[in-house]
């Protein structure tokens, strides 16, 4: 046996989903920084790689983000792959990254909110591999009424298969 064919024969594809993610209820433009300078132009948008991107202003009435994302099983155990996918094997996620936009247009990240893949309910995720579709709608105010951050659970994001 070749070194690695192990590790192949392990691995099976399983599909790609378009994954939409909604956001309700946004928290505003502004925000009070930790160090307590106020921000007066907050945006969030969807990590891809290390970067924002598709950036929507926090006093929206929603915001709407469709990315790809491969879901494979391998050993047993469902992985999720793809250029917003974070973190490690067992522990992935896609984040929502919030920013203070400056006159010049730079983006300055000072809080993300995790949208946590291994935590949906696996019947969603076979069902959303049938259709391709996979949705995702997320409460983006926190209970402390600025913008919704850290990992984010039931009641405040709702995962579901969308029919073809």
């Amino acid at each position: 046996m070749a070194a690695g064919a192990g590790l192949i024969a392990s691995v099976r594809h399983s599909g790609r989903v378009q994954v939409s993610i909604s956001g309700y209820n946004l928290p505003g433009r502004s925000f009070g920084s930790t160090d307590g300078s106020p921000m007066g132009n907050v945006h969030v948008g969807i990590q891809v790689r290390r970067d924002p991107a598709e950036l929507v202003p926090a006093d929206a009435l929603e915001a709407q983000w469709v990315v790809a994302v491969e879901v494979v099983e391998r050993d047993g155990q469902l992985d999720f792959r793809g250029p917003v996918v974070q973190g490690a094997r067992g522990d992935r996620f896609i984040y929502l990254t919030w920013g203070d936009v400056d006159r010049s247009g730079h983006f300055v990240m000072f809080r993300r909110a995790k949208l946590m893949l291994n935590r949906i309910d696996l019947a969603i995720v076979r069902s959303a591999l049938e259709t391709n579709h996979l949705s995702a709608k997320v409460d983006l105010t926190g209970n402390d009424g600025g913008p919704r951050c850290a990992r984010v659970d039931p009641p405040a994001i709702e995962w579901a298969a969308l029919a073809r």
